[in-house]
Formats: C-alpha cells, sequence, structure tokens
C-alpha cells in the first residue's frame, strides 16, 4: 500500500462561486502512480466545500441561489456574527454541500458514474484556501 498527498491552493475572484476540479485531482492522480485504491479530496477550510455533481453551469447557479436560500448573508443573522466575523452564511453553507469526497480508483482512473465531476464550493472567497488530496492504494 502506497500513499501520495498534494494540496492545491483556491483563491476565487468572487465571494460565492463553483470551481471545477477535476482536472487537478486527476494530475496528482497519475502522478501517484496508484492504479487501485481511494482518493480523498477534502476542503481544509470550514467555510468551504468539496462536492460532486453534474458539470452544468445552470446547475452551479441553483446550488449557490439554493445555499443562499438556506442560509442567506447578513451580518445581522448570525450569533457567529457577533464575534467580528461576517461569514456565518458560510460555515452553513458548507455543511450544506459537505466537507470532502471520496472516489474510488480502478485502472488507474477517478472511477466516476455518468456525468460525475468534483467541485469546490466557495462561500467566503476571494483569499487562499487549501484543499487536500490523499490517495491510498496499490
Amino acid at each position: 500500500m502506497k500513499s501520495h498527498t498534494e494540496y492545491l491552493t483556491v483563491c476565487t475572484d468572487k465571494r460565492y462561486d463553483v470551481v471545477n476540479i477535476t482536472p487537478q485531482v486527476e494530475r496528482a492522480l497519475a502522478k501517484s502512480g496508484i492504479r487501485e485504491g481511494l482518493c480523498l479530496v477534502n476542503s481544509m477550510h470550514i467555510t468551504s466545500s468539496v462536492f460532486i455533481n453534474d458539470n452544468e453551469r445552470g446547475l452551479h447557479a441553483d446550488f449557490l441561489r439554493w445555499t443562499e436560500e438556506l442560509a442567506p448573508y447578513g451580518i445581522d443573522k448570525y450569533q457567529h456574527n457577533l464575534t467580528g466575523e461576517d461569514n456565518g452564511d458560510a460555515h452553513l453553507k458548507r455543511t450544506l454541500l459537505g466537507r470532502e469526497v471520496v472516489v474510488a480508483v480502478t485502472n488507474g482512473r477517478l472511477d466516476f458514474g455518468p456525468w460525475e465531476t468534483i467541485f469546490y464550493g466557495e462561500f467566503d472567497g476571494q483569499r487562499n484556501k487549501r484543499i487536500l488530496i490523499k490517495i491510498i492504494g496499490e
């Protein structure tokens, strides 16, 4: 059994964004040389998310609109913001879309279902954030 670890740095121009990170994960997998195993992709920040879904721009807008409806931005809306922060909504949005994904590795490739793509969801952007890619296997 061997493992390979890489970190991606993401900085979006917008406060909220959905970014396709599948190509970076595939490059890390190729570099690892692992043919059979598991690939973990994890947002290392509590105001961003990693999730799998369809790579369709309208759906991405739907995710952002849906999370905004469930956890709208607003300084006066969250107890967390009493600490001097303004990102209480971002913590909740991250919880909705999740922290990480695990994808099977088969024959040296990410073993996706039809239309599956890995995304980074940003909910408190415009600064550098890290994503962990950890691949284990043979």
